[in-house]
């Protein structure tokens, strides 16, 4: 099994819940209003009056067969619109109770 952490701006909400109905991946955590900002070349998002917008994130365990659909899906909507930002990261989940 694998954690799978999505950041993204929140214009991409509806996106993401469609993928999640999409690959039926029904567990999830979710996180609104998560500040922060791109290690690379992304804007802050602060929710402050310079930058006002904000990410969400959530986190789902899923079976090792479904990480590389969801990682697929996530890439192309980034590739939309590289402006608005989702990145995705994958954990190795050894035990769980």
């Amino acid at each position: 099994m694998k954690a799978v952490y999505i950041v993204f701006n929140q214009a991409h909400t509806e996106r993401v819940e469609y993928i999640l109905d999409r690959l039926n991946i029904r567990g999830f955590s979710w996180w609104n209003e998560v500040k922060g900002r791109g290690s690379v070349d992304g804007d802050p998002r602060m929710g402050t009056h310079t930058w006002p917008e904000m990410n969400s994130a959530l986190m789902t365990i899923i079976p090792d067969e479904q990480v590389e659909p969801l990682l697929e899906k996530v890439k192309k909507v980034d590739e939309i619109n590289k402006e608005v930002g989702i990145r995705a990261f994958v954990w190795e989940i050894t035990a769980a109770v």
